[in-house]
């Protein structure tokens, strides 16, 4: 592999006027238990060695108002929560995030990373509790206008295998964000079922990765595909120069 998105140049999505002066965003999704997380981490210090600013978010979270959402969204509720307040919440923390954290990061020309985005509520609000897609989209462009990923890792594992990860780390963590992991078997098989169709839908944005396999040959595919998105975009940015 090379050294970097960057190899041997200095990134240029800073320097040229347009829309292309935005840093990139990227998001990375999955069920819980995939990976993400800490695939999030080893691509940003993997950027930061190759010399890129970076900015790395999570959802929901990220701001003192998201982070306190997330409390309410994840840990046990002494009532059930209403799909549609599930919804409402998450999008509240997703448009602090966006205007505290993500976008200002971009104007400034970094890289942003962020753990799960509105694919998440796809997922899970949509084809987890039953809401119209449609109305998901359309909160999206309500609420976070413009503010969508340039490329999206979608990290798949099968469910046997993700499930038992993401509660063997809340037991190792002692955390109690494990509201969502008290769903049954058959609410994480329709949030896969929707991952996988909004991989096979957008491949010009999204990428799949098998992540059962060990860590660091994960990175490694993940590096690749970051590698290659960031060739494509230094020949974009090249292109609106001339």
């Amino acid at each position: 592999m090379g050294t970097g998105p960057r190899s041997s140049e200095q990134s240029e999505t800073a320097t040229i006027t347009g829309v292309l002066e935005l840093g990139p965003f990227i998001t990375i999704e999955g069920v819980d238990g995939s990976g993400k997380t800490t695939q999030l981490h080893y691509l940003a210090e993997r950027l930061r060695t190759a010399g890129e600013r970076v900015t790395v978010t999570r959802e929901p979270g990220g701001t003192a108002l998201g982070d306190g959402l997330r409390r309410l969204l994840l840990e046990p509720s002494p009532e059930p929560i209403a799909p549609a307040a599930e919804l409402a919440m998450m999008f509240a923390a997703r448009a602090q995030n966006c205007a505290r954290i993500i976008e200002p990061a971009r104007q400034r020309g970094e890289w942003v990373l962020c753990d799960r985005f509105s694919d998440a509520s796809l997922a899970y609000q949509g084809a987890g509790r039953g809401i119209d897609s449609n109305t998901i989209r359309q909160l999206h462009e309500l609420l976070v206008p413009g503010c969508y990923p340039d490329l999206t890792l979608i990290l798949d594992v099968e469910l046997s295998i993700s499930l038992k990860r993401a509660r063997a780390r809340l037991v190792r963590s002692g955390s109690q964000e494990g509201r969502f992991e008290a769903e049954g078997a058959a609410f994480f098989e329709r949030v896969r079922a929707a991952y996988l169709e909004l991989a096979r839908r957008e491949p010009e944005r999204c990428r799949l990765i098998e992540s059962a396999a060990p860590e660091q040959q994960v990175a490694e595919r993940i590096w690749h595909e970051v590698e290659a998105f960031a060739a494509t975009r230094r020949q974009s940015v090249r292109g609106q120069a001339q």
